[in-house]
């Protein structure tokens, strides 16, 4: 049986062990996206192993029969008769060997050793630790055909090409609130099940856990303050209920409500949930009965037969769960955002070419991702390049000739910075300027194309409106 003290010893060492393979992993130069995806998923299950023991570790350290044991094995081996338990050791050991004489003991070094000539000589199982589609080119490009099927067969769905469902499918807030119903929710789950997936494949060390939590902060937050994209906070009340609601406050009695007519007075008791029928008199009566009341302290007799007192705090509670599910894809799409721009100009380029040109363009990358660079030196980027298709840093020319050198500040988008005129041109139709756009209540149209400036915009829209209203435009 293995004594407290070589339990110890072997989770150190263990740990070290880890902690040095984890380093290697890390500094090991990977030439191809495969190589980098590969090392991360043998990074994370370095990160599992340690996190195992560690646990493991500290429940054996913190218990009261360790302590007590590890006591009695230290004052065994220090004692005055310290040769006595040697040579009972010794025995114990030998009469181990004889009753399992095949018995081999491998040392922890030897383990490790496979493993890194494991990642250095890769089989061809090992070459693939983690299962890709052939439309995502091992962790190249996105495959939403399959959400991009549930979407279009959604109810109301307006008909989209995949390039065009590719370009929009995070922009939700456009879709009508009416429109976001149960097939809707279901097609969420779809399309965030996907991304998590994808997301754990291609970046493994990415904590969901710790995003999920911010992720649910930041809604809780925009939704408690009405901020939250495509749902503006209502507020709620005994009249702010789905149906055409009157203010009472300008009515004094029953008979000055009753001068508005049945189908008026119908349409506000509906609002309310309240019955309906009866003559003109009496629905006046009650409709003027909730003046200043809210829906709680009504006589439930008042109610009809489908009682809506919770109908509204259930929409909310549904409508809450759309828009978490909502905020989630918007957090992957945007860490996923270099891959859906491969994937949409992937897609671009497959539909222009024939079918023997995809053919020898996949045979292409295939030899790409399988060919190593001989070259294993760290890269000299002093002055911090973004990095190429191929691992390395782009020419400098080419750095200043797309003026990657220069940022551009979006003040509409919470002051989001963007790198080159490429992006900061693009950035005017993707969700983020739209949604800031939205909130200042200016429709983002091509009139107000390279305002960044909410002063600006603000103003632009003044003159747009005076201008129409005086109708030089």
């Amino acid at each position: 049986m293995e004594t407290i003290l070589e339990q110890q010893r072997r989770y150190h060492e263990e740990k070290e062990r880890l902690m040095d393979a984890k380093t290697k992993e890390m500094l090991h130069k990977k030439s191809t996206l495969r190589e980098q995806i590969n090392s991360d998923h043998r990074i994370r299950a370095m990160l599992d192993v340690s996190m195992k023991f560690g646990i493991l570790s500290r429940k054996a350290c913190l218990t009261i029969v360790f302590g007590r044991m590890r006591r009695d094995e230290l004052a065994a081996i220090s004692g005055p008769n310290e040769f006595a338990e040697f040579y009972n050791r010794l025995k114990h050991i030998k009469e181990f060997h004889r009753k399992h004489p095949n018995e081999i003991s491998i040392p922890m070094s030897a383990e490790f050793e496979e493993l890194m000539k494991a990642r250095d000589n890769p089989s061809e199982e090992a070459q693939n630790m983690v299962d890709f589609t052939d439309e995502e080119g091992y962790g190249r490009y996105l495959d939403l055909h399959d959400c991009y099927l549930k979407f279009t067969n959604l109810k109301g769905a307006e008909k989209l090409d995949y390039i065009s469902y590719l370009s929009s499918f995070d922009q939700l807030f456009d879709i009508p609130k009416d429109r976001k119903n149960a097939e809707y929710k279901k097609y969420l789950e779809m399309l965030l099940e996907y991304l998590q997936d994808y997301t754990d494949r291609v970046k493994p060390l990415l904590d969901q856990n710790d995003l999920y939590g911010k992720v649910l902060l930041d809604f809780e937050k925009k939704w408690d303050n009405g901020t939250f994209p495509g749902w503006p906070k209502e507020t709620s009340s005994a009249l702010t209920h789905a149906g055409a609601h009157l203010d009472l406050s300008a009515f004094s009695s029953w008979e000055e409500l009753a001068s508005l007519g049945l189908d008026r007075l119908k349409s506000a008791l509906m609002a309310l949930g309240l019955k309906c029928g009866g003559t003109l008199e009496e629905r006046a009566q009650r409709l003027f009965s909730t003046k200043g009341k809210s829906l709680e302290s009504l006589d439930p007799s008042l109610f009809a037969k489908n009682p809506k007192a919770k109908g509204p705090k259930k929409d909310t509670e549904r409508n809450k769960e759309i828009g978490f599910l909502e905020a989630q894809v918007y957090e992957y799409v945007e860490i996923l955002g270099e891959q859906r721009q491969l994937t949409h100009e992937n897609v671009q380029r497959k539909q222009a070419r024939t079918g023997e040109e995809r053919e020898e363009e996949e045979e292409e990358q295939l030899s790409e991702s399988e060919s190593e660079d001989e070259d294993n030196e760290i890269i000299y980027n002093p002055k911090n390049l973004p990095l190429g298709w191929d691992g390395k840093p782009i020419p400098y020319w080419l750095y200043k000739l797309h003026g990657l050198n220069i940022n551009y500040n979006c003040e509409i988008c919470g002051n989001y910075t963007y790198r080159g005129p490429k992006a900061f041109q693009r950035h005017f139709a993707e969700w983020r300027h739209a949604h800031g756009m939205r909130c200042l209540g200016i429709p983002n149209t091509a009139h107000f194309a390279n305002v960044t400036q909410i002063e600006d915009a603000v103003s632009c829209k003044w003159v747009l409106s005076a201008s129409t209203t005086s109708g030089s435009v």
